[in-house]
């Protein structure tokens, strides 16, 4: 995960703000897009066009951009939907204070699917002829199962949800890497950190579905450029004890093991292998941590040996746009974790506004003009952490490059940086496939 990239402070918070004339009306105007882009030239993408010259489409009226979120607010992924819900929520009420776009207030409207395709298909009916962009799904499958109809009515749709099977469309925008990528640099960093050599065993615990797919076909290209034997050992999403895939790791002689399932699993993994004396490094997707389990037993053992691959700067980053994310989710949600969740929702409420910014200038509010005007979008940065990512090439990721980071229980949402972002030699040469 991901997925998992704020603004200035205010005048209240203390110096930095511009004064004077137009560049304040600009700072406003970056402040409103969030770092999506805005540079301080030109005219105002937010300024209202002539009505004779501004072309609309569905979720357009004359005060009013409708943006969907098709999220999980009761199923197992709860926590994560209610953070980037937040999050988004935030975004747009920080792009609304300083004018909307195109002099429009810009409202956000959610749905919860509970992790269910037949909620989220029924969710979707209901609010896509109303909405100009989709900021959020929740899940591989769910994001599948809407693919078609996402491509039939031409909206641009960034989901939570990273699994490569999902590149190859023009509408749905994969933020960051996806799994299989953060498998690849992370069998890099086990290479060029802890030792492993061709030959040595490598496991992989991984969850039977898209996302489990996905990092596997990662794992799978990796070991063999890297002459590592892969140990496979899949699960589903209903299995809560990992004592047997630890047991069979240990017998293989895995060397390290990595983690492609479901927070709960891979603590029942990490404290199965502690038990059985298998003392391995592990590198996990984002979608298998969560700050909870650092005030589990197992806690410990994840702070000595666990490491999480993620596109995304950990909330704890000694980042400006970081630190003023964390400033105002704090101010707006008091006493809420501050988990990658935030930082991920965050973003891809970020890139739909700066779509429609820039749809704006090209006085097009279409849902065409909207997609349009993303996919012009060769290096987009949000001030959050990690390169600028490209988005005009939709069979690819936005970037090629992971931290690494580490659980740590006193950090600010339970992750440090352990390495910074990095596109390994392997990551370079790798075409996911479609």
């Amino acid at each position: 995960m991901l997925a998992p990239r704020s603004h200035p402070p205010s005048e209240a918070d203390g110096p930095g703000r511009p004064r004077g004339g137009a560049v304040v009306l600009v700072a406003l105007a970056c402040a409103a897009a969030l770092l999506t882009g805005c540079t301080g030239k030109g005219p105002l993408a937010s300024a209202a066009p002539s009505a004779a010259a501004m072309r609309v489409g569905h979720g357009v009226t004359g005060d009013r951009i409708t943006v969907a979120a098709l999220t999980d607010l009761s199923g197992p992924y709860a926590p994560l939907g209610k953070g980037v819900t937040q999050a988004q929520k935030l975004y747009f009420d920080r792009l609304n204070a300083a004018g909307g776009v195109c002099g429009r207030k810009v409202e956000l409207i959610v749905r919860d699917h509970g992790y269910d395709v037949r909620r989220a298909v029924a969710a979707y009916s209901e609010v896509a002829p109303r909405s100009a962009a989709i900021a959020q799904v929740i899940g591989s499958p769910i994001t599948n199962a809407l693919r078609p109809r996402l491509e039939s009515a031409g909206v641009l749709t960034v989901p939570q949800a990273w699994a490569h099977t999902l590149l190859g469309s023009k509408y749905i925008q994969v933020v960051g890497t996806t799994y299989d990528l953060d498998m690849i640099n992370g069998v890099a960093f086990l290479t060029e950190e802890k030792g492993l050599r061709r030959g040595d065993a490598i496991g992989h615990l991984f969850l039977d579905g898209d996302y489990g797919h996905s990092a596997l076909a990662g794992s799978r290209w990796a070991a063999r450029q890297a002459g590592l034997r892969l140990i496979e050992q899949r699960v589903k999403a209903a299995d809560g004890d990992m004592s047997a895939q630890a047991a069979a790791f240990r017998r293989a002689g895995v060397k390290a093991i990595l983690v492609s399932v479901s927070p709960p699993q891979a603590a029942s993994l990490v404290g199965a292998a502690a038990a059985q004396g298998l003392d391995v490094p592990f590198v996990a997707g984002n979608s298998a941590f969560a700050e909870q389990l650092l005030k589990s037993p197992i806690g410990p053992a994840l702070e000595k040996n666990y490491f999480v691959l993620s596109a995304g700067a950990p909330m704890s980053a000694d980042i400006p746009g970081v630190k003023a994310l964390a400033r105002d989710y704090r101010r707006a949600y008091r006493g809420q974790p501050l988990d990658s969740g935030v930082l991920s929702g965050y973003m891809a409420a970020a890139i739909v506004g700066q779509a429609l910014k820039k749809a704006c200038a090209m006085r097009d509010l279409s849902r065409e003009g909207i997609v349009a005007a993303h996919r012009s979008t060769h290096a987009f940065d949000a001030g959050l952490g990690g390169p600028p990512q490209n988005y005009t090439q939709w069979t690819r990721p936005g970037s090629r490059a992971s931290y690494v980071l580490r659980p740590d229980r006193d950090a600010l949402g339970g992750l440090t940086i352990h390495r910074e972002p990095f596109e390994s030699t392997l990551a370079k040469s790798y075409d996911p496939p479609l």
